[in-house]
């Protein structure tokens, strides 16, 4: 019994480097549900092929989280398991759809900021205008018109989800590089400011917390030096 209570209180482990990347996600749903967790930062490419060679990633890939002994990769089951565990993916089948629906479109938007740093500095700028683009022509005005549609706090159900999650982060990413990208949306210029005032959020906002600053040359460099071959 005590072995099996010392395992339900390991805190979750992140293996992957020392930024934001595909893991910052999962730091966001862990925070927002209050979840303390420790991290492993990948620093050199002998790190992964340890993890490789010891078959800790199924897919030989990071992020990696080991969590109530397993150890999960891939993104997105990642955050399914950690939104479902602290019910942040709705009461039923039918929520669970909309807010899994929502958070794969967020997340086609979140994953041109995650590669942007990575472009040749020539391509960058042009690629900040097509994130902006995207954000206010195809994706920002389906969370506008479902917020206004519907009139609550919350993009499911009236209560926090993964979607409100995923949303918010990619919202403040996006803010970073286009601090005026919510002008023509008020209803989530409200929503940005609620979520981010929620306890465990503001917290995870507020200086020294695990959030991990914009994507700087160290971190590209590290990045490069680990996965490139």
């Amino acid at each position: 019994m005590k072995t099996c209570k010392a395992m339900m209180a390991t805190k979750p482990k992140l293996h992957y480097p020392n930024g934001r990347g595909r893991m910052e996600s999962v730091r966001w749903v862990l925070a927002a549900a209050g979840v303390e967790f420790d991290e492993e930062f990948l620093e050199t490419k002998e790190q992964l092929q340890k993890l490789q060679d010891g078959n800790h990633l199924l897919f030989q890939q990071v992020p990696m989280v080991e969590i109530d002994g397993m150890k999960l990769v891939q993104t997105r089951s990642i955050l399914h398991y950690i939104a479902d565990k602290h019910h942040l993916f709705g009461k039923d089948l039918k929520e669970r759809t909309l807010i899994d629906m929502y958070v794969e479109g967020t997340l086609d938007l979140l994953e041109l900021i995650i590669m942007h740093p990575f472009l040749k500095p020539d391509d960058q700028q042009k690629e900040v205008v097509n994130m902006a683009q995207k954000a206010i022509i195809r994706y920002f005005p389906v969370f506008e018109k479902v917020l206004r549609g519907h009139g609550q706090r919350f993009l499911v159900g009236n209560q926090l989800s993964l979607a409100d999650i995923i949303l918010l982060q990619t919202i403040l990413a996006l803010e970073e590089k286009i601090p005026n990208i919510l002008s023509a949306f008020p209803h989530l210029q409200e929503f940005t400011v609620k979520i981010s005032n929620i306890p465990t959020i503001k917290k995870f906002l507020e200086p020294g917390s695990k959030r991990k600053p914009p994507p700087d040359d160290i971190y590209v460099r590290t990045v490069y030096n680990i996965f490139m071959p």
